[in-house]
This record gives structure tokens, C-alpha cells and sequence, in this order.
């Protein structure tokens, strides 16, 4: 029997809970799937908790845990998968717009070799404001980073747990998951998913996030690119700005040298500290110079490793279910 692991994000989506829960349950019972459902509340302040715990309460295969905060979903999604007992573990939204059933077509793709499988709202059922700047998002994270992706940011997705335990989610990254197992060497396949109205609540995300997607978007590009090799970025850029100034320079020396050896009497000649090109070049010359200063400080650092800080701060949590699954293993928040 396969098993498989749900994180559920959960941020004030306390109606849609059981019916989210009712519907992976069928999904996993017609695939004879052995399940399990981690809920993570990323600081509700509805009766989000309340509803997990109920759920934990009548269903050992439900785990629940709650953050003191709200610290976004990529952390929601690492502490979820912290708690984990499968290696197959699949993210969904709790809004109901994700269909549970599309996940078994998703296992077949993870059958076949892929390590991660993105789901693509197709026929998306959002507004249209909502659907242009998804499209706009899509287009420059596919152009900067060469993962071809229909839907970087579906909350559908699933993955073997060694991409998960390999790539480093925090801030706004959960939207660049197939992006890093990308660099990592993953192979990342996609599946057309049912995507449906919403019923509950309202929508978290908007024109307001799309700056700092974008924002977002060059970072996760230049560290998946230049992680371990900065300077081949800061240092190509910097070196060819500061010859860029010495060539300003040296064509300023070479036609002062002209100057004097034959137009020395030349009374509309202008002295070269009056001439812009000079300070243009001086300029260029210096910010070339920072960068390569830059890059070799950036070479030093990726060269030191350091514990990365865990991005969340787990409040309680439902009682493991250790008859289930056995006992716990190490983990993220197990040393909180």
C-alpha cells in the first residue's frame, strides 16, 4: 500500500476544513492509500484550531500544528513537512480549490521518475486581475530561471521527501519550490488539475504580492544560478564596468598626448578635468571596482556554511499518533 503525507497550509479557512479533510479521505480510501493529513495554522484567528483538533480528536491519521504567528506559508509548508511520516508528501491549499482527486494522477507522474509534480490550473477559476498577474508572474519566473512552468505558485504539488529535505523554503519561497529542486537536479514534471470556485473566505493573494514575487523572483534566480560562484555574476559585471572607465580614461590620455604633440596652440582646446567623460569614466571605473570588492566578500562568505534559523515558532500541537506511525523522527521543531 503507498502512503502519503498532506500538508495543508491553514490560515483562517475554518469552514472548509472538514469538508477538505472528507475528500482526501475518499481520495485516499478509492487508491488504497495508507494517509496522513498534517494541518498547519499559520496564526488564524478564526476557529481554524479548533476545527484541527477536533479533526486529530475522531481521525488518528491527523496531525495538527499551530503557530504562535503568522509566519507565511513557506513556513507553514516546512514545518508540515517536518512532521511527516511518508516519503511521498503532497502540499494542497485549504481552500477547497484544489481538488484532492487530482492527486492520483500526480503519484502516476512520481511513478515514472519524477521527483516533484507541479499541478497547473488549466482552467483557472479566479478573477481576472487575479489570472493576469499569475500570468505575469509565470512568464518572468520561466524566462529568469528556465523552468518551463505553466503554474509556479499551484498549491498542489507533490514530491518525493528528499527535495523537500534539500531545498531551504522560507519568506515567500513556497512559490519557487519547483524552481529550487530544479537547481538541485530534481526532475520536475506538471499535471493540468481541477481548479474551482472558491466557497469559503477570501482570497490572501493579489496585485499586492506581485512586487515582492518579482522582488523574490531575483533573488531565488541569482542563488540558484551563482549560489556557489557569486563572483562569476558581481565580478563579470564589475570587471567589464571597470574597463569600460579605463577605456573612457585611456582615450582621454592618448588624446591629450595628441593634443600637445600637434595642436598645442589649438585655443579651443578644454582641459580634461573639464570634460564629462572624465569623471563618467572615473565613476565607472569605481563601480567596478566595488563590485569585484563585492564579489570577492561574496565568494568568502559561500564558502562558510552556518545552521539556517528555523522560520517559525510552533505554539502546541495535536498528540502524535505514535501508535500509527511509529515513533518520531528527527526533525526540524524537534529541537524547539
Amino acid at each position: 500500500m503507498k502512503q502519503l503525507s498532506v500538508v495543508v497550509p491553514v490560515l483562517n479557512e475554518a469552514e472548509s476544513l472538514p469538508e477538505l479533510f472528507r475528500q482526501l479521505s475518499e481520495m485516499a480510501a478509492d487508491r488504497q492509500l495508507d494517509l496522513q493529513v498534517i494541518f498547519v495554522d499559520d496564526g488564524s484567528t478564526d476557529e481554524s484550531w479548533l476545527v484541527i483538533q477536533g479533526l486529530a480528536s475522531t481521525d488518528k491519521r491527523v496531525h495538527g500544528l499551530r503557530f504562535r504567528r503568522n509566519f507565511g506559508k513557506a513556513a507553514a509548508i516546512r514545518a508540515g513537512v517536518a512532521s511527516a511520516r511518508y516519503e511521498l508528501i503532497a502540499t494542497i491549499d485549504a481552500d477547497l480549490q484544489d481538488d484532492p482527486a487530482e492527486i492520483p494522477a500526480m503519484l502516476l507522474q512520481i511513478g515514472n521518475g519524477i521527483d516533484l509534480v507541479n499541478g497547473w490550473k488549466k482552467d483557472r477559476q479566479d478573477p481576472w486581475t487575479k489570472r493576469l498577474s499569475s500570468r505575469l508572474f509565470n512568464w518572468g519566473v520561466n524566462w529568469l530561471t528556465g523552468v518551463p512552468l505553466h503554474d509556479h505558485n499551484c498549491g498542489l504539488k507533490l514530491a518525493r521527501r528528499e527535495v523537500f529535505d534539500e531545498i531551504s523554503l522560507y519568506g515567500d519561497r513556497h512559490r519557487f519550490i519547483p524552481v529550487l529542486a530544479a537547481a538541485r537536479g530534481f526532475r520536475i514534471g506538471e499535471v493540468p488539475v481541477r481548479h474551482r470556485p472558491r466557497q469559503f473566505g477570501r482570497s490572501k493573494y493579489g496585485w499586492s504580492r506581485l512586487p515582492t514575487g518579482m522582488l523574490d523572483l531575483l533573488t531565488v534566480a541569482f542563488l540558484t544560478s551563482f549560489n556557489h560562484r557569486p563572483q562569476h555574476l558581481l565580478g563579470t559585471i564589475g570587471l567589464a564596468s571597470f574597463l569600460l572607465g579605463l577605456f573612457g580614461m585611456a582615450s582621454m590620455v592618448l588624446y591629450w598626448m595628441a593634443r600637445m604633440a600637434f595642436f598645442s596652440s589649438d585655443p579651443n582646446w578644454v582641459p580634461l578635468h573639464q570634460r564629462p567623460i572624465v569623471l563618467y569614466s572615473v565613476a565607472v571605473m569605481l563601480l567596478g571596482a566595488q563590485l569585484l570588492c563585492l564579489g570577492f566578500l561574496a565568494e568568502l562568505i559561500a564558502q562558510r556554511t552556518r545552521t539556517a534559523e528555523i522560520p517559525y515558532s510552533i505554539q502546541e500541537e495535536t498528540p502524535a499518533s505514535v501508535e500509527l506511525f511509529g515513533a518520531p523522527s528527527k526533525n526540524d521543531h524537534d529541537f524547539i
